[in-house]
C-alpha cells in the first residue's frame, strides 16, 4: 500500500469513500476543491492507493505553524482494520516531526470505537470533551492529543 500526498486528481475517489463512511466528516464538494487552493489555508491531504485498484483511505490535516489538526480519517469499508488507517496516521505523525510542530490534535465521536482505539495506539491521549457537539444523534466529541517528540 502506497501513503502519499493526494493530488487534485484524487478529489473525486475521495468524495466517493467519504460518502460511502458513516463515521466520516462529510464535507461540501467546494471543500475538497478548495483542498489545493493557494488562498486555503494549508492543508496535508494523504491517500492510501493500491495502483491497480485505486484509492483504499484518506487523511486530511489542517496544518498550523506549531500544531496540526486531523480533519478527516476515511478507510474503503472492506479495508478496515487491515492497517490502512494506522498506516495515514503514522505518516503524518512523521510529517508533523519532520515539520517541528509540537502537537497534533483530533476530535472523535465518543462511540466511534473503533477510531478511538486507532488514537490511542498510535499515541493519542485525551484532553477534554465537546457536549454534543456531534448531531444525528446528538453525541459527545472527545478531544484528543499527540505531543510530538524530537529525536
Amino acid at each position: 500500500m502506497l501513503i502519499r500526498p493526494a493530488t487534485p486528481a484524487d478529489i473525486l475517489s475521495m468524495r466517493a469513500l467519504e460518502q460511502q463512511a458513516d463515521s466520516a466528516a462529510h464535507w461540501a464538494e467546494r471543500e475538497y476543491d478548495a483542498l489545493f487552493a493557494p488562498e486555503a489555508p494549508k492543508r496535508l491531504a494523504l491517500v492510501a492507493a493500491e495502483p491497480a485498484e485505486g484509492l483504499a483511505g484518506f487523511l486530511i490535516a489542517r496544518c498550523g505553524f506549531d500544531e496540526w489538526e486531523i480533519e478527516n480519517v476515511v478507510v474503503a469499508a472492506p479495508l478496515r482494520r487491515t492497517g490502512i488507517g494506522r498506516a495515514l496516521v503514522d505518516e503524518l505523525l512523521w510529517r508533523a516531526q519532520e515539520s517541528h510542530v509540537t502537537s497534533v490534535l483530533l476530535e472523535v465521536r465518543e462511540s466511534n470505537l473503533a477510531a478511538r482505539r486507532l488514537y490511542e495506539t498510535t499515541g493519542f491521549t485525551e484532553v477534554g470533551r465537546r457536549a454534543a457537539y456531534y448531531q444525528n444523534p446528538s453525541e459527545d466529541a472527545l478531544l484528543l492529543k499527540y505531543s510530538v517528540s524530537f529525536p
